[in-house]
């Protein structure tokens, strides 16, 4: 599945008293790797911006005097996520602000029906209860570098995040860009699954058929010998995974 890290930027901090998404940001992994397949686009609201929330992410009505209407990109965005794993932080906030919006332009479709959402808050505060799971938090745990954060950004901070879901489900803290030219191959799925043993240098190597077909032997020695099935017999289909 393809997973796309989402952030929005908005006029305020409640959908329900009318405030926009004035910015979409999001950047797309597959196999935890970053494909370059991103997207971004600011909006231009209704609703005036707030001096709280443009103290966070800078962004001005000037800026985005020029920009589309939420209901002009809605089609383009929903194209891009469709199908796809969100990953939110806080995915309650931004979701409703997308659901408000498309409500707002007509649309019937919520972002629960075209997609799964998972939200990076909640698995954090299962990681670290009790601890604070804002993303800067994150980043100073994870050793994280996001000195390059002065103000708020949707794409910013969806990248940052990317770097963070993949420290909290994996301990992988770095992005690394897919190369095409490998994209499929098992040998590379299986280093990916088994998190870390890149980083340390050590190569993940799958085993021949031959090799699954005398360990599949062995165990069925073992299986006769012992008069029934070994309980911690590992099906083949399991080894390389």
């Amino acid at each position: 599945m393809r997973q796309i890290i989402l952030d929005t930027e908005t006029t305020g901090l409640e959908w329900s008293e009318g405030h926009n998404i004035i910015e979409i940001g999001c950047v797309e992994m597959q196999r935890r790797k970053l494909t370059g397949n991103h997207y971004h686009q600011y909006t231009k609201p209704v609703h005036e911006i707030d001096k709280e929330a443009m103290a966070v992410h800078g962004i001005t009505h000037e800026f985005l005097s020029d920009k589309p209407r939420f209901n002009e990109i809605a089609d383009a965005f929903l194209d891009y996520i469709r199908g796809a794993e969100l990953i939110i932080h806080n995915a309650t906030f931004d979701i409703g602000f997308l659901d408000a919006e498309l409500g707002r332009n007509g649309y019937d479709v919520r972002i629960a029906d075209i997609c799964t959402i998972t939200d990076s808050l909640r698995l954090a505060r299962q990681k670290h209860p009790g601890q604070k799971n804002n993303l800067d938090a994150l980043c100073k745990r994870y050793g994280i570098d996001n000195s390059h954060r002065d103000l708020h950004g949707a794409l910013l901070d969806s990248e940052i995040l990317a770097d963070v879901y993949l420290a909290l489900t994996g301990g992988q803290t770095s992005l690394l860009l897919s190369d095409d030219g490998d994209q499929g191959q098992e040998g590379d799925e299986i280093a990916i699954k088994r998190m870390g043993a890149e980083s340390l240098g050590l190569a993940v190597l799958a085993a021949t058929s031959d090799e699954l077909v005398e360990h599949e032997a062995f165990l069925d020695r073992l299986d006769k010998s012992a008069g029934g099935e070994c309980v911690w017999r590992k099906p083949v289909a399991e080894l390389n995974s």
